[in-house]
């Protein structure tokens, strides 16, 4: 069926002018137009309305959204009494082990945490409060004990040897997949379909999905594959496992995504080169003989590989590794490694040099500018860290993208909001004025670059003949004058459907 879709601007972001019109047939962009406009089965009329490609965030966890959204209020807290308290009002309204995501102790006055005893206060049964990079958790002592995870690595224990309640590294993952194993297949189906609904109402209309099994158990990503064609949004899906032959029996063509090389931050696991403020140089999750193999026989099977760096020192270590791949390939493997655009999520901390020899490698970048937003000014969490002189050079979105770096946005939902213009903003106010970008480079980035680095900037990402119907309207041009906090998604269209109307 041939629908018409009228608004006052169609911007397709080729090299075409804007239109007014755009037709799609089925599932396809047919032409944008201007003037009197061809026939069609159905016209839709979105007067005052701009019509951009839809947006690609490409970084999202669908299940952590879904359980994010569940108890939305935890991020709301601003002390570790209103986390207690919120934390009562939920335990009071639900049964079985409790999990939630979201405090962000960076923002508040007093940046003490609740401790094991107080979350056993709040109930007898299993509790545990993801801190809001997912790297942390505060769990209390049914939760340690039921998941079995007070005898592994990142259980943080005081003067006594006493468990304090905080778990990172192996610790936190054990824990988080013991929670999952305790939702059943409809629920996690819930959860997805929530998240998708969510990224759509935000004109999102392809997401990439970085399944964590070490987290969620491989059901999570089992149960995605089996009902994606039934969710609202187009999903990629990156599986963040070193196991080849997996991934390639799932059908999948890409490898790693998400897959921590380091961790966070905020958890004090990301790997640096020099000290945190307060002590320690994080966490290493592989060593450089590992990571070289793994990408190795990734990029020979012929798939995409990617995985998480944030620190300095970690990225490098994966620059490193990839550049020992590049250089055991003669000249017709390397121009296949570059076709690749192997991956790396986050690559917040890199230097100047770093930067160079990525776009080098043809690396692709998934950058979160929110992140920068939520986190980079003086005073935040990046300064109390890493002190201003290293927080200062963090994100260098607008270098790598001036370097020819092959570079994509997204949230991380639930770790940021999945709303894209969100996203532009941060983008647009970057914490350093050298690297903040115009709205129209911003916009390219979370459309066609994004499309770039899941090699599907054949099919999304513009709005021209023969490509996806993907597009979202917007009461407002977010090429004019008027601030993007002031624009809404009137309607979203994922694959020629109608996924999300105001």
């Amino acid at each position: 069926m041939r629908t018409l879709y009228r608004a006052s601007h169609v911007r397709p972001l080729t090299a075409r002018p804007p239109g007014e019109w755009l037709l799609i047939d089925g599932r396809h962009v047919e032409r944008v137009g201007t003037g009197d406009p061809p026939d069609a089965d159905r016209v839709v009329e979105l007067p005052g309305a701009t019509i951009v490609p839809g947006f690609i965030d490409s970084h999202v966890h669908l299940t952590g959204t879904g359980v994010h959204a569940l108890a939305p209020e935890i991020a709301r807290t601003r002390s570790r009494e209103e986390l207690l308290e919120a934390l009562r009002r939920i335990a009071a309204a639900s049964t079985g082990p409790l999990l939630v995501h979201g405090y962000d102790e960076s923002r508040w006055p007093d940046r003490a945490v609740p401790s094991i005893a107080d979350l056993d206060e709040v109930a007898g049964r299993p509790i545990a409060v993801v801190r809001v990079d997912g790297h942390m958790s505060l769990a209390n002592s049914a939760a340690l004990r039921e998941a079995d995870v007070l005898a592994r690595d990142g259980v943080e224990r005081d003067e006594r040897a006493d468990p304090t309640g905080k778990v990172t590294r192996d610790a936190n993952d054990v824990l988080r997949r013991w929670f999952a194993t305790h939702l059943a297949e409809d629920e996690i189906q819930r959860l997805q379909l929530a998240a998708a609904s969510l990224a759509v109402a935000h004109g999102v209309t392809t997401v990439h999905e970085m399944s964590l099994p070490h987290e969620r158990g491989l059901r999570d990503v089992e149960v995605l594959l089996g009902h994606r064609e039934r969710l609202p949004v187009d999903v990629v899906t990156y599986l963040a496992t070193t196991d080849v032959p997996q991934v390639m029996d799932l059908g999948l063509s890409r490898i790693g995504g998400d897959l921590p090389v380091d961790g966070s931050i905020g958890a004090r696991t990301a790997s640096l080169s020099s000290p945190y403020t307060d002590g320690g140089t994080g966490s290493r999750y592989f060593d450089d003989d590992q990571l070289a193999t793994f990408f190795g026989d990734g990029h020979l099977a012929g798939l995409q590989v990617g995985v998480h760096a944030i620190g300095d020192a970690a990225i490098e270590q994966v620059v490193s590794a990839w550049e020992r791949v590049y250089r055991s390939l003669d000249s017709r493997g390397r121009r296949h490694f570059r076709a690749r655009r192997h991956r790396i999520e986050h690559f917040e901390m890199a230097s100047p040099d770093v930067v160079e020899r990525a776009a080098a490698l043809g690396l692709g970048i998934s950058v979160q500018p929110s992140f920068d937003a939520e986190w980079g000014a003086p005073g935040a969490l990046y300064d109390q860290a890493l002190g201003w002189d290293r927080a200062e050079t963090m994100n260098p979105i607008r270098a790598m993208l001036d370097r020819g770096v092959e570079l994509g946005a997204g949230s991380d939902t639930p770790i940021t909001t999945v709303d894209p213009l969100r996203t532009l903003a941060a983008l647009e106010g970057h914490h350093a004025v050298a690297e903040r970008l115009s709205r129209d480079q911003a916009i390219r980035l979370c459309t066609l670059g994004s499309a770039r680095l899941a090699h599907q900037e054949d099919k999304k990402g513009t709005l021209e003949p023969g490509k996806h119907a993907d597009f979202v309207a917007l009461d407002d041009d977010p090429l004019g004058p008027t601030a993007l906090d002031d624009i809404r998604p009137l309607l979203t269209v994922s694959l020629g459907r109608e996924v999300y109307a105001a």
